[in-house]
């Protein structure tokens, strides 16, 4: 079995309330973030590849258009704009490339990372 990982980077501001950060966080400010979309799988015989890469590239490219320069906080389906959130929120706009098996989402700058294995990884 094979895991392949495609990273990419984006910026972005958002403002978080009720953390214990208080009004640092309640502020709006800005982070650079790197996510990375994990696939897994077997290479296809034919091409010796998991996942020809730009499939995956297009789908980055999608989500990094929606994430890229903007205020997360207006984004609805993402909800509070939380590593959480966004994990998930990439890996919904991903999934369909291939075998995605996580996602993960580093604000660097912070030593902060989350990572999204999807709803089926889910203990509850």
């Amino acid at each position: 079995m094979w895991e392949l990982t495609k990273s990419f980077r984006f910026e972005a501001a958002h403002a978080l309330s009720g953390t214990t950060f208080g009004a640092v966080a309640e502020q709006i400010h800005g982070h650079s973030f790197r996510a990375e979309v994990t696939i897994r799988g077997r290479p296809d015989p034919a091409t010796g590849m998991v996942l020809d890469l730009g499939v995956l590239d297009r789908r980055i490219a999608e989500v990094s258009k929606i994430l890229d320069h903007k205020l997360l906080n207006t984004i609805e389906a993402l909800g509070p704009p939380t590593l959480e959130n966004l994990s998930r929120f990439i890996w919904e706009r991903v999934q369909h490339a291939g075998r995605v098996t996580k996602v993960s989402v580093f604000r660097d700058s912070c030593n902060e990372s989350c990572s999204y294995y999807g709803p089926l990884a889910d203990p509850d």
